[in-house]
């Protein structure tokens, strides 16, 4: 029997997905929380084979989680179930060894077998589309490296012109490699494109 824990801060998504679960012959969700505190108190004393998490909860995320789960080198495998496929959440997922990051629209069958791929092969599971979607962002940073040291100090609120003094660059030269950056990103201002870039992880 697979023990589950289940965190999920939308109880109707919570409970739909503790009765989808239970209809397995061979899961038991022992627990489902709303927020990652409570997920941590409940690890703290239980065991379960697999913790469900997802990202954005209240008090703590299942990123948080995740990393204290790490820390203290629990045998729990960890799913992140999320609706959220940004690349610096995936980064930091996989930064701390997740066991498998799906999204919450993933069929229950499809579900219910990666559970198992999981917990009885210690197979890493990630949803096809996210992987690929992380690989041709991995590989594809339109960016130059001038470009992503711009972009980072337009995230500090630096000028026009302290970034110029900072890169020992006329506000003229700053300002063309500003033009460039919107449009290979198609995006409306400085802000904008660094707030993408980072999403990206172009700026790590």
């Amino acid at each position: 029997m697979i023990k589950i824990l289940l965190a999920e801060d939308q109880n109707m998504l919570r409970g739909a997905l503790t009765t989808l679960l239970n209809m397995e012959t061979d899961f038991n969700v022992m627990k489902e929380v709303s927020d990652g505190r409570e997920a941590l108190d409940f690890l703290q004393t239980h065991k379960p084979h697999i913790a469900l998490l997802d990202i954005e909860m209240p008090t703590l995320t299942g990123l948080d989680v995740l990393k204290w789960m790490r820390e203290k080198e629990m045998d729990t495998k960890v799913i992140i179930l999320t609706t959220f496929s940004k690349r610096h959440y995936i980064k930091e997922a996989l930064s701390h060894r997740v066991d498998g990051y799906l999204l919450k629209d993933t069929p229950s069958t499809e579900l219910a077998n990666y559970i198992r791929e999981v917990v009885n092969n210690h197979k890493q599971v990630i949803t096809p589309s996210i992987m690929n979607q992380f690989l041709f962002e991995e590989q594809h940073n339109p960016l130059s490296k001038r470009e992503v040291a711009l972009l980072q100090h337009v995230e500090k609120g630096m000028t026009t012109k302290q970034i110029a003094e900072a890169l020992y660059l006329s506000q003229g030269t700053i300002r063309n490699y500003l033009s460039e950056i919107l449009q290979k990103l198609e995006k409306q201002n400085r802000t904008e494109a660094a707030f993408y870039a980072r999403n990206k992880g172009w700026l790590d």
